[in-house]
């Protein structure tokens, strides 16, 4: 984890941009660019950071139409069912969590129809007891991670 409050701030500057100067970041952190290199090398050893990413826009041509899937399982039957998940190239995230289902996936389509096939894909594999599914409307606050 970040060791201090400057640590955090490094963070969150590479979080709005990735691709900033190690210059521009001490010149916004206030500190000199060898000490901002240095704290880099060391958030990239211990493992909170572990890599530099590219996020398209909204309308990068990708496929629009986001869904949240809640997926409650038969007992015993996870493994198997997450298998067959990962097999499903519209599968963006899959997680377990606790609450009213064992996992959430997030899925991203081309089309509703395309979405409503998936759901009844994912509805038949063995081991899937109910589905729950909300489609995104407007994503309106996106911090990455």
């Amino acid at each position: 984890m970040p060791r201090d409050a400057t640590d955090r701030a490094l963070i969150s500057l590479l979080q709005a941009n990735a691709r900033e100067s190690t210059a521009n970041l001490a010149r916004k952190l206030g500190l000199a660019r060898t000490t901002v290199v240095a704290r880099l090398a060391r958030l990239e050893q211990s493992g909170v950071i572990v890599g530099y990413t590219l996020r398209l826009g909204a309308d990068d041509g990708r496929p629009q139409v986001r869904a949240f899937v809640g997926i409650t399982l038969q007992p015993q039957r996870s493994r198997d069912v997450m298998s067959r998940l990962a097999q499903l190239p519209e599968l963006l995230q899959l997680s377990s969590v606790s609450g009213e289902f064992d996992c959430i996936a997030l899925l991203r389509t081309e089309t509703t129809a395309r979405l409503d096939t998936l759901l009844d894909q994912i509805g038949a594999i063995d081991g899937v007891q109910k589905t729950t599914t909300s489609v995104e409307l407007a994503l309106r606050i996106d911090r990455g991670r």
